[in-house]
């Protein structure tokens, strides 16, 4: 039974590409909330109602699909986390992002059946859904660099959101000075002009708020000019961080050499301890005990260091979140 429930988990997990039933899986769950999303919007017309039988069946064959693999990773969660036990393990499961997630995805669609007259606010809930597809993209390499880019740069992105409130503000309170007389009735009070502010500063401008006093025109002026500068800093922090990431995969591509990588992407390359730059290569097999496990919950010796993992034609720059996956290949320093 515990060879049966590793298989299977293996297959829930998101695979590699050489993985088929699990691409398969990974496919067929992305098809079903395709289906499940296109339904539900497909349900808000009006011509929606002659097809409201297929509609409902729909609805209830793919949240049927979604509750039967929620109840399969609640199976599996211990091969999830094989450090904790069964108990702890569901639980962390559970109350984990995607656990929380997957059980928002289903969920809505029973507590009508208890609760009747809350059917309109649950189906708000079926939006979730959705946020599935994040499960499949945080296993590429181009979804990790957004992460890890964004929780490197989180201070300095803080920082600039930070200002931006501080200018929202003070443009709130500038605008009710110059305005509250002219329009008593929209700049009422000091948060009267958030909303404008808000959408100046973010250079939305809908429109439906403005100054007529030329004093207040001028104070808008200078507000648009500096909600252009504001709304760059965030982006250029966000830019740089990619800029950063790259550099770090390319220099360290340069020390390991080019050849190498090529290699070891072919199936060719060897690991070798005796390598002059001090770099070992480790392949993941799918028995291996850190295949589908976070490098922040592996123990590595103090003087080796996860710098790079090449899986199939990618190359990763990993951190603490990244899932180590069957048939990676792992570019390890090792400290002399």
């Amino acid at each position: 039974m515990q060879a049966v429930k590793k298989k299977i988990f293996n297959i829930i997990q998101i695979g590699n590409k050489n993985d088929v039933p699990s691409t398969m899986f990974d496919y067929g769950i992305v098809l079903v909330i395709a289906i499940n999303l296109i339904t539900t919007l497909f349900s808000t017309f009006k011509a929606a109602e002659a097809y409201e039988t297929a509609i409902n069946v729909i609805e209830a064959v793919t949240v049927v699909i979604f509750t039967i693999e929620y109840a399969l990773r609640l199976w599996t969660s211990d091969c999830l986390y094989p450090d904790s036990s069964k108990g702890v393990a569901l639980l962390r499961y559970v109350f984990s992002f995607y656990g929380l997630i997957e059980l928002l995805t289903f969920l809505p669609f029973y507590l009508p059946f208890i609760f009747p007259a809350g059917a309109v606010a649950f189906r708000m809930f079926r939006v979730i859904r959705i946020l599935r597809l994040f499960r499949i993209n945080a296993q590429y390499d181009a979804f990790n660099v957004i992460i890890s880019v964004l929780k490197e740069k989180r201070n300095q992105l803080l920082s600039s959101i930070a200002m931006i409130l501080i200018l929202m503000i003070s443009a709130s309170l500038c605008m009710y000075s110059l305005e509250h007389d002219a329009q008593p009735d929209i700049f009422q009070n000091a948060f009267s002009g958030i909303w404008w502010a808000a959408s100046t500063l973010l250079t939305i401008g809908y429109g439906d708020i403005y100054p007529l006093t030329i004093a207040g025109k001028i104070m808008a002026i200078i507000i648009s000019f500096l909600g252009v500068g504001m709304v760059a800093i965030p982006t250029g922090i966000i830019s740089a961080g990619f800029v950063e990431q790259y550099t770090k995969a390319h220099e360290l591509g340069s020390r390991l050499g080019a050849e190498k990588i090529q290699e070891i992407k072919k199936g060719t390359g060897v690991s070798d301890s005796n390598d002059p730059v001090s770099f070992v290569t480790h392949d993941i097999t799918p028995e291996h005990h850190w295949a589908n496990r976070k490098i922040r919950e592996i123990s590595l010796p103090e003087n080796e260091i996860i710098t790079l993992i090449i899986r199939e034609n990618e190359e990763i720059i990993p951190h603490g979140g990244t899932t180590i996956r069957p048939g990676d290949c792992l570019m390890m320093y090792r400290g002399k």
